[in-house]
């Protein structure tokens, strides 16, 4: 979007960190940012390797970025309190230190901070210097100075903000000898904000006025801002960012890029504040939350585009129908199959995975004003609550899909797919409306079937049982949970069975197999048929976890929509019960299948490299579904050969990929 305002990022790299570092330095490139505000540590810099540490990262930094060095924390045995927060006995050292850092640094950066949050006990112990008149001649004498050299000054900002700081400051003449001023704020993170904050209109108009009352060229600077996740709010976190970049002040840094290491102590000590450890738009693994997502797919715009998707207009005023995960493969095809039949609905996304704001906009172009976005994440029970009050239905679809994911990230997983489905169904329970609740499970609550005896054939598995090879898996095999992802979805399952039981909930679960078709972006980790599709079309290579031989039976999300809805309006007849949804035996292909026929749609065999089984693959799952057809008298109906064909065209006709006239001929053969 042209005419968006640059912006930055505060990083604190502490000594040591070079591999942190250089990965970092490459992500925050990636989205955008324009300038960097980092910390030179004066006490880190006299310290053992601080010359070294700082000659290598400041010149780094530099040749990325409009750099902003911090300079503050005072050596402990210069200082008058013993500690980083006090002044300096003998207060020129300070301004002799900038000197230093602009001699040996100053080419790689123009503007230099003089000191943070000066109101803070923990950067500035002010208890020995109540009325400021230390600081003030310690900073006034390096800004001063820093002027003279040609670079410009920049006062720390207060935290909290404090106007009579601030005019305080003017009247010992330090605002005279500064080119900028900082603000500090972090609106709806901070507890100690919440009774002085009112607002960014009020406060910056505040700093302004006293500013201009000593120096009308100085420039009002947020030096730092940001919003916490440690709810898991990341699409609140990103509407933070936009509301701070169209502040009116000449610059805006966000703080931070990456969540403090989880192993790193804060100012105020380790795990003092779960918040401070996750104020990053990345998280401390490297996983980039909503705001880096969308600011590296396309910048400002990108996240203004997002964010500015309206809340919903019925809440209150109608019944809706709900669906959790309603911007994903699955639940977008169920929304739009409700809304082209004139129902209203709630599609409740955190909007995480990539591709999935596509549907959302999608359906909303499709849709107009009955699609009513809900941008949430179901681990944040206080934020979804207003939706589920007010839901005649509900379809709960969000998840931590990937098994992959589940094995790096186990607690993540277990808090999407276990606290998240806990959380819907307490809302329900407490809403009192007794909507139906349909629970989308997953085949491998079944564990890895290691028991089952397998006949290998030249292109698939077969089971030596024969019942399980003429109707498949039923659900009255035990339950196994095997890897994080069948553990925390098996949980979930548990826990939607038991609230129809315990507390007379309607819920119903369908445990899927694989499910494919239009509006699904398939990764290596889930969704494995577009995946193949996706990456056969563009000639890509296609990783087989395993010999290719495994069997699953493969269901059209159409025929998946259909059993959804049949189990929402016969909820009185499956409420309390688990029901398997695949494709069954009819439709049971192996990934070796799945490839010929990839081929003999595109006219060349796809590029394939094979990797060992993963932890919990199964050799073999295909469902009986008889059960289901039994008690909604549903049946699929399209075959797995024209469902890959449907999916394909849906693939060419939305992602760009040539369709030649052979491939036309192959498409409706």
């Amino acid at each position: 979007m042209k005419g968006e305002k640059d912006f930055g990022f505060v990083e604190w790299f502490r000594p040591g960190e070079y591999e942190r570092t250089e990965q970092i330095l490459p992500e925050l490139q990636a989205s955008g940012a324009r300038y960097l505000r980092t910390h030179l540590s004066w006490a880190e810099y006299l310290a053992e390797g601080g010359p070294e540490w700082f000659d290598w990262l400041l010149p780094q930094l530099g040749e990325r970025f409009e750099l902003l060095p911090c300079i503050h924390y005072t050596p402990p045995s210069i200082s008058r309190n013993g500690k980083t927060s006090g002044a300096p006995k003998r207060l020129q050292d300070y301004a002799d230190f900038v000197d230093h850092v602009l001699t040996r640094y100053g080419r790689h950066f123009r503007e230099v901070e003089l000191w943070n949050e000066p109101n803070n006990l923990l950067d500035w112990d002010w208890r020995q210097d109540q009325d400021f008149q230390l600081f003030c001649e310690m900073v006034g004498a390096a800004a001063y100075w820093a002027q003279k050299r040609g670079w410009k000054a920049v006062l720390g900002g207060p935290s909290p903000f404090d106007p009579y700081w601030v005019d305080l400051m003017g009247q010992r003449g330090l605002l005279d000898v500064v080119s900028a001023v900082g603000f500090h704020g972090f609106p709806g993170t901070w507890d100690s904000e919440e009774g002085s904050w009112g607002g960014w209109e009020l406060h910056i108009g505040e700093l302004r006025e006293i500013v201009d009352r000593y120096n009308r060229n100085a420039e009002i600077w947020i030096t730092e801002t940001g919003y916490s996740t440690w709810r898991n709010d990341e699409v609140e976190q990103a509407r933070r960012f936009i509301e701070a970049l169209d502040v009116p002040a000449e610059r805006m840094y966000w703080y931070s890029w990456r969540d403090v290491p989880h192993d790193v102590a804060v100012q105020e000590g380790h795990w003092f504040d779960a918040r401070h450890y996750h104020l990053g738009a990345v998280d401390n693994m490297g996983n980039a939350k909503l705001l880096a997502r969308l600011l590296q797919d396309g910048g400002v715009g990108r996240v203004r585009e997002v964010t500015n998707i309206p809340a919903p207009a019925r809440i209150g005023r109608a019944a809706p129908i709900l669906i959790t995960g309603g911007s994903g493969f699955i639940g977008s095809n169920l929304a739009d199959s409700y809304l082209a039949d004139g129902h209203d609905v709630i599609i409740l996304d955190n909007i995480s995975r990539p591709g999935v704001d596509q549907n959302l906009h999608w359906l909303t172009e499709r849709h107009k004003d009955r699609v009513h976005p809900f941008l949430a994440d179901i681990r944040d029970m206080h934020a979804i609550q207003p939706a589920l009050r007010d839901a005649k239905a509900i379809f709960h679809l969000a998840a931590q899909t990937a098994v992959t994911t589940s094995l790096e990230q186990p607690f993540d997983d277990f808090e999407v797919n276990a606290r998240g489905t806990l959380n819907i169904l307490e809302g329900v329970r407490r809403a009192g409306r007794n909507a139906p609740v349909i629970f989308a499970s997953t085949n491998k609550v079944y564990g890895a079937l290691g028991d089952l005896e397998m006949i290998e054939l030249e292109d698939r598995y077969v089971p030596v049982s024969k019942s399980v090879h003429r109707h498949g898996i039923s659900e009255a095999r035990p339950l196994e949970f095997c890897t994080p992802y069948g553990c925390s979805k098996g949980v979930a399952d548990q826990y939607v069975l038991d609230y129809a039981k315990t507390f007379g909930v309607q819920s119903a679960v369908l445990r899927m197999s694989c499910v494919y078709g239009p509006r699904q972006f398939g990764t290596e980790d889930q969704g494995w048929v577009a995946h193949f599709l996706i990456r056969a079309l563009a000639g890509e290579e296609i990783t087989i976890f395993g010999d290719g031989k495994q069997v699953r039976d493969v269901l059209h999300v159409h025929d998946a929509v259909s059993a959804y809805r049949g189990a929402a309006e016969n909820i009185g007849r499956v409420s309390g019960k688990a029901f398997n949804l695949g494709g069954g035996p009819a439709n049971a292909v192996s990934l070796q299948m799945v490839l010929h026929e990839i081929g003999s749609i595109t006219g060349q065999e796809p590029q394939v490299r094979r990797e060992p089984w993963r932890p919990g693959d199964q050799h073999y799952f295909v469902s009986d579904t008889r059960l289901l057809q039994k008690e909604l008298r549903w049946q699929s109906e399209i075959t797995w050969r024209e469902g890959i064909r449907d999916l394909a065209q849906w693939l060419y006709d939305t992602r760009g990929f040539e369709l030649n006239d052979k491939k036309k001929k192959r498409m409706s053969a």
